[in-house]
């Protein structure tokens, strides 16, 4: 299945992400739920979960019966957590 989803992906979902400067990652596939990265300018702008659900997973759900539902895993940099360890570990050791 994941080989048909990047068929998908490639072929209808990234060259419309593309023209609003993004992009996408598949990042993962179990039981029916599609896991995907937004990048570029879709990573955050503020209509992205309406582009995930009435872009993205449509076109999936159209093209795929056994995707049942797509959703968005955030990016966080690991210089970010790494920031973010720090910053509470400080707090808990005050």
């Amino acid at each position: 299945m994941k080989k048909k989803i990047m068929e998908v992906i490639d072929k209808s979902i990234r060259p419309y992400l593309n023209s609003h400067n993004g992009d996408i990652q598949l990042v993962g596939v179990k039981d029916g739920v599609v896991k995907v990265r937004l990048l570029g300018q879709c990573s955050n702008c503020a209509l992205s979960r309406d582009t995930v659900k009435n872009v993205i997973e449509t076109s999936l759900k159209l093209k795929i019966e056994q995707v049942k539902e797509v959703e968005v895993v955030d990016y966080i940099s690991q210089d970010t957590l790494e920031l973010a360890k720090k910053i509470l570990n400080k707090g808990l050791g005050d």
